[in-house]
């Protein structure tokens, strides 16, 4: 169910709400074009945060993906803003959103179709959609790996606050990449992606790849752009994160 809601949200964005039924991700891509940078459609639910933002980056795709870093970045630090003490945020490569032990949404990066690595893009659209409320048809115990933001502390009327933390902390993101280079806004979605087991050093490429040292001397590089395409933590089904079973 959809509500009537005044999002505040600080200058530069502008709210657009999607017909009903449509998510906020696929009407930022529709509208991107004639809209412009700033534009920030949001879908109350009581049972889904989904919101999007159209960004116009001033380089090449290849480099201007990178964007997508600052973005989950933002999310992660609007999240923690508001949730209860002693509750981890910390990301699955690449836009996965982890709380509190448990899968509770993730990010989504778009740019028009055939666009060239090497060519501007004429927009970006991040979303992100983060389940509220555990489904109605979620047992307790049933998917131990999943949450929500209520069923891991939040208070019901903190979970707009998220909405616009999340547009305070992007402004925040782009002002550091501006003033001390990308690998700031890189090492800040680094400190929430955790290390596994003989991982060393870690970097954001210039073309947004992971690339990890490990022991040995050896590396091992993660694509972002392919990984993009594939989103793991949305269902396409239930139009939500991914609910996880439980192992048998």
């Amino acid at each position: 169910m959809e509500h009537s809601f005044k999002l505040d949200l600080p200058p530069g964005y502008s709210r657009v709400s999607p017909p009903p039924g449509e998510n906020a991700f696929v009407h930022a891509c529709a509208i991107a074009s004639e809209q412009g940078a700033g534009a920030f459609v949001h879908v109350r639910r009581a049972d889904l945060v989904d919101f999007a933002v159209v960004l116009e980056p001033d380089e090449p795709l290849v480099g201007a993906r990178r964007a997508f870093f600052a973005c989950m970045h933002a999310l992660a630090e609007a999240i923690a803003a508001h949730c209860p003490p002693e509750r981890e945020v910390v990301f699955r490569w690449p836009d996965a959103i982890i709380f509190d032990a448990g899968l509770v949404g993730g990010g989504r990066l778009a740019w028009p179709q055939g666009c060239r690595e090497d060519e501007a893009p004429e927009w970006l659209v991040f979303g992100a959609m983060l389940r509220a409320v555990d489904p109605a048809d979620a047992d307790t115990g049933a998917y131990p790996d999943s949450t929500s933001l209520v069923g891991s502390g939040f208070e019901p009327h903190q979970i707009d606050a998220v909405v616009e933390s999340f547009a305070r902390h992007l402004m925040l993101a782009f002002d550091t990449w501006g003033e001390h280079g990308f690998r700031a806004v890189g090492q800040d979605y680094l400190k929430r992606l955790p290390k596994a087991d003989g991982q060393k050093k870690r970097i954001i490429d210039v073309n947004g790849d992971l690339v990890t040292s490990l022991a040995g001397g050896a590396s091992q590089r993660s694509a972002l752009a392919g990984a993009l395409n594939e989103h793991e933590w949305y269902d396409a089904l239930r139009h939500a994160p991914t609910l996880t079973p439980k192992w048998r």
